[in-house]
């Protein structure tokens, strides 16, 4: 078991679970993808391995989003909006004194770094991007994401696999075959989201485009994307409409596994 406490964040709409990891000289909050658990996480050896590893230079600050894990659940009919899910980031920061931190932000949780970045940048040191990006939905002037038409399908692809551990495949398939990661990452799955929240989740990301908000970030930024990512294409951080010259793209070819 893992030896990190669990505590509590209030914000204006519930409760923001988040746990205190090291005493580095400065902060650093991970901001992790739509599904998370900061419990269930410490129990697979190279995701608690990563996160100490961050905690050696940093005083680190974990936190499942509101509607997740083990924080306040929220209305799948009503979901929160990527500004008030923000909220829960700087609940989090205002719980334990931090006045300024770099922020790393996973996945699809790369968005909500970015807008808290642009929105509070008084509060942002460093801002790092690991496989995500701005827009996720394919369109005609951004051609590398989701086709529209195959929304449907994924997303009754994402509910047949939720919790069987069966998603491995796409998310980290070097460990497609290791029995016990398949059952530790279904587990984990489950105890992140409900399987009626998966499509509510999901469909809310894919409405998303925060590409006009990019312009408006100016701390230091690093985007980090591993070039076989087969969820998040490398393309989409490598596009130059997507982040401009503000930020270069640098491809990992080693894994990155932070979720």
């Amino acid at each position: 078991m893992h030896d990190v406490e669990t505590r509590y964040a209030t914000s204006n709409d519930g409760h923001v679970a988040y746990q205190v990891v090291g005493s580095g000289p400065r902060d650093l909050v991970f901001v992790p993808n739509w599904g998370s658990n900061v419990e269930v996480m410490w129990e697979e050896p190279s995701l608690a391995r990563f996160l100490r590893r961050l905690a050696t230079f940093s005083r680190l600050l974990c936190f499942d989003k509101r509607g997740t894990g083990v924080s306040d659940p929220v209305p799948l009919a009503a979901l929160p909006t990527l500004e008030q899910w923000m909220e829960d980031v700087r609940s989090v920061m205002d719980a334990v004194g931090s006045e300024r931190t770099a922020l790393l932000g996973d996945a699809e949780g790369g968005q909500m770094a970015m807008l808290f970045a642009a929105t509070y940048p008084e509060r942002v040191s460093a801002l790092i991007l690991s496989n995500t990006s701005a827009r996720h939905l394919r369109d005609v002037d951004y051609p590398w994401g989701l086709p529209a038409k195959s929304v449907d399908a994924f997303l009754q692809r994402m509910r047949e696999l939720w919790g069987t551990g069966g998603l491995v495949d796409v998310m980290a398939p070097s460990l497609a075959h290791d029995e016990w990661f398949r059952r530790w990452y279904g587990r984990y799955e489950r105890l992140s989201l409900p399987p009626r929240a998966i499509n509510a989740m999901y469909v809310s990301q894919l409405e998303r485009d925060l590409r006009s908000v990019l312009p408006t970030i100016h701390v230091p930024t690093l985007v980090l994307h591993r070039a076989g990512n087969r969820h998040i294409r490398v393309s989409n951080s490598r596009a130059r409409s997507i982040f401009s010259t503000w930020v270069t793209p640098r491809s990992c070819s080693g894994r990155l596994k932070n979720s």
